[in-house]
């Protein structure tokens, strides 16, 4: 940390001494940071003058601009040996590092775990403040500034519960995702709209950036062709280009012929496809937080990770079930068929859902 003094002092809570600059600090996957957005809104909402700079993986760039009532800012985290999410560049950190000392920042903010490396990491930001989670269970210097990472709980809600500890008190835990006219654009040049023919569809989601986490192919299949023959819904695939080996191997495996959108599709247009369907059937993985934030109802398959910290908080329009083994389609199949009986009946020749997407 900077030997500057404190840019104030004062006994109120730290964020309500309204910093001029702010860093975020929170270096994670699509899914992690979605379900950190409650906590930015939040923060946007107790700042509105902060000029906030989010430091993270280089593909949040992207997630800085979709947020950009949130974020006015964003520099590439070059990595660290410690951390898994990407390969660090260590050759970068000191330049990296002095770039940041250089912004002054009045507060570092780590929302990158329980701190035990972040927190090394955010303090060489040089801001005249930092906060955020310590490690439970140890001493920490300034209570003030520091929350004991939580035991459990949903991400939305710990992350709430930290900026809330700092003094930005106005948040609710709903999660979004606002789509732009690129999105919508970009899907309406892919063609899938037209290969979908304003049939009212339903969405398959087979991949995860870990493919442990994955249901078997022949699971989405059996799954799609029941929900497809009993709702007259049409089957669309998506995923990353990645994952177009499992999106053919559920398509193979189906009855029914479906639409195959996996490839070069941007994050954006594949949840502006989404929002035109009826219902998502997916892994836990990050789709599952664009699903929450578009309102579509889904169905999510867990494997071995942690479902209170991960899942959507509205049970009732996302169901969630635990199934590592495979053992549980049935019970898929038929929070699927409840979720869909609970909507209109869809009309053979249109899909409004797709429409308003596009619109």
């Amino acid at each position: 940390m900077s030997n500057r003094p404190p840019y104030e002092t004062s006994s109120a809570p730290l964020l309500q001494r309204l910093p001029a600059r702010l860093a975020l600090f929170r270096a994670l996957q699509l899914g992690d940071m979605l379900c950190a957005v409650p906590a930015l809104r939040a923060l946007r909402t107790a700042l509105p003058d902060t000029r906030i700079t989010l430091i993270g993986l280089p593909w949040a760039a992207q997630f800085a601009r979709r947020f950009r009532h949130y974020v006015d800012d964003f520099i590439a985290f070059p990595g660290h040996p410690a951390f898994p999410e990407q390969v660090a560049r260590e050759a970068m950190l000191s330049e990296f590092y002095r770039e940041l000392q250089a912004r002054e920042f009045d507060f570092a903010l780590q929302m990158h775990g329980n701190g035990a490396v972040s927190n090394g990491v955010v303090q060489s930001f040089g801001a005249r403040e930092m906060g955020g989670f310590a490690p439970s269970g140890e001493p920490t210097a300034d209570p003030q500034r520091f929350l004991p990472y939580p035991a459990g709980g949903p991400e939305s809600l710990r992350l709430l519960r930290l900026v809330a500890h700092l003094g930005a008190n106005h948040g609710n835990a709903a999660l979004e995702f606002p789509l732009t006219d690129e999105d919508r654009n970009e899907l309406r040049e892919s063609g899938h709209p037209a290969t979908i023919g304003g049939r009212p569809y339903f969405c398959i989601h087979p991949g995860a950036r870990h493919r442990a986490k994955c249901w078997p192919p022949a699971h989405f299949a059996a799954v799609a062709d029941a929900i497809a023959a009993r709702f007259r819904l049409l089957p669309v695939l998506t995923g990353s280009p990645q994952e177009t080996d499992l999106t053919a191997a559920v398509a193979a495996r189906m009855r029914h012929a479906a639409v195959d959108t996996a490839g070069p599709l941007s994050i954006g247009a594949m949840a502006a496809l989404m929002q035109g369907a009826q219902l998502l059937v997916c892994n836990d993985t990050g789709v599952s937080h664009i699903a929450a934030g578009l309102r579509l109802p889904s169905v999510v398959v867990f494997n071995n990770a942690d479902m209170q910290r991960w899942a959507p908080l509205d049970r009732r329009l996302h169901r969630c079930i635990r199934d590592p083994h495979g053992e549980h389609m049935q019970l898929v199949r038929s929070h699927a068929f409840e979720l869909l009986a609970e909507l209109p009946v869809p009309q053979a020749d249109a899909s409004p859902r797709l429409a308003m997407s596009l619109e």
